[in-house]
């Protein structure tokens, strides 16, 4: 059995630092530990809670260069958008002190016999279970508003960026979070699986590949405990037919390669009409092309290394299937020599059904050109996937691709004429195997509480 992990830095693939496993004794202890600290947390008024979150986005702001660089060394990530993640995080931060007073507010609604009391209280220990590929944003994201809400959490983080994950419990304590409110468990997958039947453990948030997201959503379940899921996608970007294609080609550049194309809610699908096909493949392919690849700590490189060599081997197998099924190269689609998990920035097209490129998620900056007749058929193509995360449309009719947004595209979240990541003011998530809940935009704060009636009656 494993008991010690080394990180790994993608770019030089030297090792960075050793990390001790949490036996499962020790993890369940933490739990113990944090549904104590729950006893008296829960209890700690709204307004403080609140006041301990923007003291957080303080924190994350004074952090802000050692909290970008950690990103770089542990995962690769182009430590410009390491700025912008920190940067993000505080606005969660503030937001979620911001709107919780109003959104975890009680309600007064009357009943036959009288008044009736509508709470919104917290429940316990959370377990999160995330990934690596924004290893501050997604702890911050399910943390922040549990602990607003008055529960405690628990991170099972990704063994690679373990340096963040004790980061973060730090950042916590530095802002004035109780002992035990938060918690980084250096824990692996097989510990994690065990603590989700743990009891004092009441719900469990995941974000990750579908195929574990189901399992742990199983295992909760068996237990009548609540998940929420983020479970990744493959989502579509649609270039109709009155598309400003300039526009369309230098957003679908930024949507695929953000964050060296390892984003959950990125651009990956290109699903254009074949009446601007060639030019959107052109223009694609030239952008693609010119794109800068190397040390992500340099302030015009575009492109870093993906997050470990494990990831990269994979994404190749997924090209290499697709082209053995059909698909061709129109650039990149070849492993690099040299030293860091590097891939290039690719596009394959002649893509269909039952090729990897079409169905599954590619997790790095390859991109799938789909070619399709008219408006019709690339709303089609874009819903015929198992994923409903986000996806786009191009289109200079703006008010016909919100009633396409809003009635014919089936994801959680769409993007018209443009490329964005999360909102804090807005909700996230999505569904069929991108799985289910919201975050952000005060959805989170009521994921995991009681929603609680209280009858009081007045009447005889």
């Amino acid at each position: 059995m494993t008991t010690s992990i080394t990180t790994i830095n993608p770019f030089t693939e030297q090792p960075i630092q050793e990390y001790t496993l949490l036996s499962t004794k020790d993890a369940e202890q933490a739990i113990d530990n944090a549904d104590t600290c729950f006893q008296t947390w829960k209890l700690t008024s709204l307004a403080e809670r609140g006041k301990l979150a923007n003291k957080l986005a303080k924190v994350l702001e004074d952090n802000q260069q050692q909290l970008a660089q950690l990103m770089t060394d542990e995962m690769g990530k182009v430590r410009a958008q390491g700025v912008q993640e920190v940067q993000l995080c505080a606005q969660i931060c503030r937001y979620t002190a911001e709107q919780a007073a109003t959104v975890l507010a009680d309600e007064e609604r009357e009943f036959d016999q009288g008044k009736a009391i509508i709470s919104y209280q917290p429940i316990g220990v959370i377990l999160g279970i995330q990934p690596w590929n924004f290893p501050l944003y997604q702890v911050i994201r399910y943390s922040i508003s549990n602990l607003v809400a008055g529960n405690t959490t628990v991170l099972k983080h990704a063994s690679n960026v373990f340096g963040m994950a004790k980061k973060i419990e730090k950042m916590f304590i530095t802002a004035g979070f109780p002992q035990y409110c938060y918690q980084s468990l250096l824990i692996d997958g097989e510990t994690a699986s065990k603590l989700i039947s743990h009891p004092k453990v009441q719900g469990v948030t995941f974000t990750g590949s579908d195929k574990v997201g189901k399992s742990v959503a199983e295992a909760a379940a068996k237990l009548a405990k609540k998940t929420v899921l983020e479970l990744g996608s493959n989502d579509a970007y649609l270039v109709l037919d009155d598309a400003d294609i300039e526009l369309a080609v230098k957003t679908s550049v930024k949507g695929r390669i953000i964050n060296n194309g390892e984003t959950c809610v990125s651009a990956k699908r290109f699903i254009v009409t074949e009446k601007n096909y060639a030019a959107f493949k052109k223009g694609f392919a030239s952008a693609m092309t010119s794109l800068t690849m190397g040390d992500p700590n340099n302030n015009d490189t575009d492109l870093g290394p993906l997050a470990r060599s494990d990831l990269r081997d994979k994404l190749h197998q997924q090209v290499t299937e697709s082209i053995e099924a059909g698909a061709t190269i129109v650039c990149g689609c070849e492993m690099p020599e040299g030293t860091g998990f590097f891939y290039p920035a690719s596009i394959l097209e002649n893509v269909s059904p039952e090729m990897p490129a079409y169905d599954d998620e590619l997790f790095g900056p390859v991109a799938a050109l789909i070619r399709v007749k008219d408006d019709e058929q690339a709303m089609q193509v874009a819903n015929d996937s198992r994923y409903g995360l986000g996806g786009g449309i191009f289109s200079r009719d703006v008010e016909r691709a919100i009633e396409l947004a809003k009635k014919h595209f089936n994801t959680g979240m769409v993007n018209i004429n443009g490329y964005a990541l999360a909102q804090p003011n807005l909700p996230f998530g999505g569904v069929k195997d991108s799985g289910y809940g919201r975050e952000h935009g005060g959805f989170g704060l009521r994921e995991f509480v009681n929603i609680k009636s209280i009858m009081v009656a007045t009447k005889t």
